[in-house]
């Protein structure tokens, strides 16, 4: 009996979108996963769903990925921070993979590596749809607590969370 060798697990890395290739790739990730999200939350007006590529370069974030060996991003976080001598949080904008990776430990890469090399000492907040539980589940796992819902919009309610 022949067992199948599981292919290497992706790398984390800064992304670069000035990238066209890479920018193209996020973009992707991002319309995918959210429109997955969208069918999870029975919402489709997330505003990621109608960025354009223009919009998502011109967003004032750092960028993390986990890539394959191969070069293929399979997932990505993206954040903002402010100064870390004013001891600022650090507020995640996205966390996205590509349902390519689904349940395959991309997401709490990216996550962990956040966590632990980037912001070790600081708050991190993200919020997600309520009724995203693939999200819910991932952010409480990785100790985080859950604070207020809320509703930006009719028919959304948001789940906010966060790590100190």
């Amino acid at each position: 009996m022949t067992h199948a060798t599981p292919p290497p697990s992706p790398l984390v890395r800064p992304l670069d979108l000035a990238d066209d290739a890479t920018a193209a790739a996020v973009h992707r990730i991002g319309r995918a996963a959210y429109a997955v999200e969208a069918e999870l939350i029975g919402f489709d007006g997330i505003p990621a769903l109608r960025e354009s590529l223009a919009d998502l370069r011109s967003r004032p974030l750092n960028w993390l990925g986990a890539v394959s060996p191969a070069g293929e991003v399979a997932g990505f976080l993206a954040w903002e921070a402010g100064p870390r001598s004013a001891g600022a949080a650090i507020s995640i904008d996205r966390l996205c993979v590509d349902p390519a990776w689904f349940r395959r430990g991309v997401g709490s890469l990216l996550l962990r590596h956040l966590l632990e090399e980037v912001a070790p000492g600081r708050a991190v907040g993200v919020t997600t749809g309520a009724a995203n539980t693939p999200a819910m589940t991932l952010y409480l796992r990785t100790g985080f607590t859950r604070g207020a819902d809320f509703s930006p919009v009719p028919g959304l309610v948001m789940a906010s969370f966060t790590r100190l």
